[in-house]
């Protein structure tokens, strides 16, 4: 996993003489952009997962304590793949296995998984580049259950450079949609998205993950839904890549950004196959 390179900002002297870089003197008046999608009842979400759900499990005056102060807390029920969230790589298998050839039926019990899970995937803080497929086809929002292809993104990534060990996000504008929520979802029209070949591409270019704007990270064709997603099977099974879904990446494509200091720190929650995340954009 590589961090951002810093060397262009100002030096500090470190105690032992050799000049080292502050690293919040280099990030500091940098704008910084939430990829995060809110999280609230009745948001779109996949019909394949658990919806989220919060409620007040304690109101102010429920209980008052002596001095007159009271406390409020709620309750959270949710599924690790609901909102902006990032896929661990025991999330998907292929004829029974996970990434690495190894048997997903050793690993799982109800307690979850013991190895693959969400909480070995680390904190993320590097370079991410964006390739605005949209904006290649000079549209803000590509069209529902449009296949993505190599092309697409060799293209959208003509003149930047994509190194082992960072992020790809994909910006199809899909998130400018996110307020529709059957047309978010595509179970009638579908979602954009890559298709088998364009996940071989990202997959090449070994990323430590991609993200996008759709629920899947798939080519969703009309009336299909979930049915399969290829692109999952390659990324996450053959080649180890996490993937990162419903980012909201409205207000980063609106800045023609193409490379930026991306922040990626999903909860550690021990075994699951997948948890919410509130990615941040920091802007050269």
């Amino acid at each position: 996993m590589q961090s951002l390179d810093l060397d262009s900002h100002e030096l500090m002297p470190s105690p032992s003489g050799r000049s080292t870089t502050a690293p919040w003197d280099a990030v500091r008046g940098r704008q910084v952009l939430d990829l995060a999608q809110p999280m609230r009842r009745g948001m779109p979400q996949s019909p394949n997962h658990p919806p989220f759900r919060m409620a007040l499990e304690r109101r102010h005056g429920d209980m008052v304590r002596p001095d007159g102060g009271s406390a409020a807390n709620e309750l959270i029920v949710t599924g690790g793949h609901v909102g902006t969230h990032v896929d661990a790589l025991a999330h998907v298998s292929q004829d029974g296995r996970l990434h690495g050839a190894v048997e997903a039926a050793g690993l799982q019990s109800h307690l979850g998984f013991s190895d693959l899970g969400i909480d070995t995937f680390p904190p993320y803080l590097g370079r991410a580049v964006v390739l605005d497929v949209a904006r290649v086809h000079g549209v803000d929002v590509l069209p529902a259950g449009y296949e993505i292809t190599p092309e697409d993104l060799a293209a959208a990534a003509d003149g930047l450079e994509l190194n082992h060990g960072e992020t790809i996000l994909i910006g199809t504008g899909w998130s400018r949609r996110w307020h529709e929520h059957d047309a978010f979802i595509g179970g009638r029209d579908g979602t954009p998205g890559p298709g088998e070949a364009a996940a071989r591409w990202l997959a090449a270019h070994r990323p430590v993950a991609v993200g996008g704007e759709t629920i899947a990270f798939e080519h969703i064709p009309a009336g299909r839904g979930h049915a399969v997603l290829p692109a999952h099977r390659v990324l996450l099974v053959e080649h180890g890549v996490h993937i990162v879904e419903t980012m909201n990446l409205d207000a980063l494509l609106r800045t023609g950004a193409r490379e930026i200091l991306l922040v990626l720190n999903p909860l550690p929650i021990v075994g699951a196959t997948g948890s919410p995340v509130r990615p941040l954009a920091v802007l050269a």
